[in-house]
């Protein structure tokens, strides 16, 4: 299961059913877990750990040191939960001393060729980097968001649950959980009604969203006016209540 070109360093632990291709190399401190697959001319560096079933394909670089100046050799690293998809010239940088310490990735991700996570970055699970989309520095994904081909987001940015980000977005501020995102600078269009019925979000449920997003960040009615007119919806909704702490939390401010 380990071609005999690869180089596996003495202190790397595979588990079991671990497939590594040719010319592939796996440094100290990376644990593998089982039924993972590794493709040739792949290079992980440590301290790196990688879950179960996932499967790294060709030329991918993972958990390199941090493209940041203020790195100067401190032990930080990189986690892989399971199930990922990580695909040709993909690129996962491990943290920073400055930052939290760690890049994390979640469970069931799809990173499509040439995208990049950079470091103290946190991914949450079933999300799809399309071709390209980049990370900078210490950003937060929520889980099943979309990013699309292109896509570039600005170093300590949030976006929240569900979120699409379009073709080509350059994200600067914060994006909300629920909303569709486009444009360069991207700004926020409105609630992304397609993904949220494809997850079986109820018509009234997303009608609830759709108001939020309206008195949060269209209308002119100051913020305290507007956290109490979405207060009942909130108590009736999980995912409003989601959606306006969110909005509530940014320091970034919103994309609008």
């Amino acid at each position: 299961m380990i071609h005999p070109t690869a180089i596996i360093d003495p202190g790397a632990r595979l588990a079991d059913n671990v497939h590594i291709g040719a010319y592939s190399i796996v440094g100290a401190e990376v644990e593998i877990g089982s039924d993972t697959e590794i493709g040739s001319h792949v290079v992980i560096n440590g301290p790196t750990r990688i879950g179960r079933e996932n499967k790294i394909f060709q030329f991918a670089s993972v958990g390199e040191a941090p493209q940041d100046k203020k790195y100067a050799g401190e032990s930080t690293r990189l986690e892989i939960g399971d199930r990922n998809v990580i695909r040709e010239y993909v690129t996962f940088n491990r943290g920073t001393a400055e930052g939290i310490g760690v890049t994390v990735i979640g469970n069931d991700n799809l990173f499509m060729a040439y995208s990049h996570v950079a470091h103290d970055c946190v991914v949450g699970d079933f999300t799809v980097f399309a071709n390209a989309a980049s990370l900078s520095g210490h950003v937060s994904i929520g889980d099943h968001t979309i990013l699309g081909g292109f896509t570039s987001v600005h170093q300590f940015t949030n976006i929240g649950e569900m979120a699409f980000c379009g073709l080509g977005s350059v994200i600067t501020q914060d994006i909300p959980p629920f909303t569709t995102v486009a444009g360069n600078r991207a700004r926020v269009i409105g609630i992304n009604k397609e993904g949220l019925k494809r997850k079986g979000f109820s018509n009234d449920l997303i009608r609830a969203l759709h108001k939020s997003f309206r008195e949060l960040l269209k209308s002119r009615s100051s913020k305290s006016e507007s956290y109490e007119e979405l207060q009942p919806l909130c108590d009736q909704y999980p995912e409003v209540k989601q959606f306006v702490e969110f909005v509530k939390a940014s320091k970034r401010g919103i994309a609008r």
